[in-house]
């Protein structure tokens, strides 16, 4: 089993943590797990993506070449990633972004990421970690406490509080039905 995981957007909203804390999590679940990323010239506001490998054997390729999962919260990283994907892939995106012709809609979920993180976290500063709870939700890689602690290696000391809301808030995102439909086994 190998899964390949690509998470995308823009610089300054924490796409690339989601990947660490995924891959994390991966590790707190005794999973193997590589993590790589890359951005452009420009620190923020600059499109970048970040890479997380699972398996349950040892990773002998690091690269994500077609991915299983994609995550996009602008369109322009969307637009770019979509087009190269493993077959039945899943694709979550905020959804005020459009789907790409050639994308099966069937495959796509959109889901109000960046509001939840504004609106009902309080800060949009939160999406990666509304993204990450609604990541795992949707595709039930993880237990709570793996999740949880791949989250707690990453989070300033006093914001606890903040992340658990988002990270719940985010799985929320995610209906049982939705979950049903874009579950995947890691074995």
């Amino acid at each position: 089993m190998r899964y390949e995981m690509r998470f995308s957007g823009s610089g300054g909203q924490g796409v690339i943590l989601a990947s660490v804390i995924v891959a994390e999590a991966a590790v707190a679940a005794g999973l193997e797990a590589v993590q790589s990323q890359s951005y452009g010239p420009e620190a923020r506001g600059g499109m970048c993506k970040a890479e997380t490998v699972l398996s349950r054997e040892q990773i002998w390729f690091s690269k994500v070449t077609k991915p299983d999962f994609l995550l996009a919260l602008t369109q322009q990283s969307l637009d770019k990633y979509a087009q190269v994907l493993a077959d039945r892939a899943v694709v979550m995106i905020d959804d005020g972004l459009t789907v790409p012709q050639g994308l099966d809609k069937k495959q796509v979920l959109a889901l109000p990421i960046l509001a939840t993180a504004r609106d009902k976290v309080g800060k949009l500063m939160t999406a990666n970690i509304v993204a990450v709870g609604a990541v795992n939700r949707a595709l039930g890689l993880f237990d709570e406490q793996a999740l949880r602690e791949g989250v707690r290696r990453h989070i300033p000391a006093g914001t606890e509080e903040l992340n658990w809301k988002a990270l719940d808030e985010g799985a929320a995102l995610v209906t049982e039905q939705q979950a049903a439909a874009f579950a995947r086994s890691l074995d």
